[in-house]
C-alpha cells in the first residue's frame, strides 16, 4: 500500500473500522501530536501494534497542537507528521482530528484496544468508554519532543 493510502478521513476511517470488525480483526488505537518523531514514539507504536491485528493512529491537527502546546508548535505540519507516521511499518492507518482529545473520533471508531503511555492513569484517558479496553504502556525514559526542542535550542546558541 502506498503511504498516502494510510491517511484516512474520519468517514473513511469509520468504514475501514467496520470492515476490520467484519474480518474479525482486533483494532488498536493510539493518538498524539507526534511533532518530532523519536525513539519513544516508535517503540510505543510498535508495542501498541503488537496488542492487535491493526493499528490506527489519531493525529492532532496543527490547530489542535497549537491549542495544546502553544503558538510555537507544531514544529512539523500535520501533512508531514502524517507522512512520517505512515512510513512506519507498525502503523496501518492515520486519521487527523482537530479536537483537543480524540474522544469524538473514538466514539466513531470504537477500537478494541486504546493505548496511551503509562504517564496516564486509566481515568485520565479521554474516550476510554468507547474502547474495549485501555492499555497503558511504559514509556522510554528521557524521550520527549519538548526535550528535543529544548536541546536543539540550547545547541543552536
Amino acid at each position: 500500500m502506498r503511504l498516502s493510502g494510510k491517511l484516512l478521513s474520519r468517514a473513511a476511517a469509520a468504514r475501514w473500522r467496520r470492515a476490520m470488525a467484519r474480518d474479525g480483526k482486533k483494532v488498536v488505537f493510539t493518538n498524539g501530536c507526534f511533532d518530532i518523531l523519536h525513539a519513544g514514539h516508535v517503540l510505543l507504536l510498535d508495542k501498541a501494534r503488537s496488542l492487535g491485528d491493526v493499528l490506527v493512529v489519531g493525529l492532532n491537527s496543527d490547530a489542535s497542537v497549537r491549542r495544546l502546546k502553544g503558538p510555537s508548535r507544531p514544529v512539523n505540519c500535520q501533512k508531514d507528521r502524517a507522512l512520517v507516521l505512515s512510513g512506519l511499518a507498525s502503523v496501518d492507518r492515520v486519521v487527523v482530528f482537530g479536537e483537543p482529545t480524540p474522544a469524538e473520533l473514538l466514539a466513531e471508531l470504537r477500537p478494541d484496544v486504546l493505548v496511551k503511555g503509562a504517564d496516564y492513569r486509566p481515568e485520565q484517558v479521554a474516550g476510554r468508554e468507547y474502547a474495549g479496553r485501555v492499555a497503558l504502556l511504559k514509556l522510554l525514559k528521557g524521550r520527549s519532543t519538548t526535550g528535543i526542542i529544548k536541546r536543539a535550542s540550547t545547541a543552536a546558541r
